[in-house]
């Protein structure tokens, strides 16, 4: 039986959860206050995933670069392959927040959008 010790990061409170497997059969998940924990736990071993969140530079704009995330989480082994979809973005100015600034990325189907505005620079 394997056991796998994780914080949970569902909610503030920072439980030590304790996930016994049976392979990849889930037999228990100790150590959570709160339900957010247990499905955390379950989905951390199972399935993990994460937002990523990086910047991009741009073109005419009043700032060089604007922050950008997944729209949604992507698969964990994934993290790598979309910052590397992104080294050669780089956007043209105005960009809002919200606006796709790449399609797709790395073939998650997750698209990646702006979350800050920048300005254009009109020379």
């Amino acid at each position: 039986m394997e056991k796998r010790n994780l914080t949970c990061i569902g909610c503030p409170m920072g439980c030590a959860l304790l996930v016994e497997m049976n392979g990849k059969e889930i037999i228990s998940v100790t150590g959570n206050t709160c339900k957010k924990g247990a499905e955390y736990a379950v989905k951390e071993v199972t399935d993990p995933t994460r937002i990523v969140t990086t910047t991009v530079r741009v073109k005419n704009g009043s700032m060089p670069v604007v922050s950008v995330k997944t729209a949604q989480d992507i698969p964990k082994g994934k993290i790598f392959d979309c910052v590397e979809a992104l080294r050669d973005v780089c956007v043209e100015a105005p960009v809002q927040i919200g606006d796709v600034i790449l399609e797709n990325a790395a073939g998650t189907g997750v698209d990646i959008v702006a979350t800050g505005n920048v300005k254009q620079i009109i020379q």
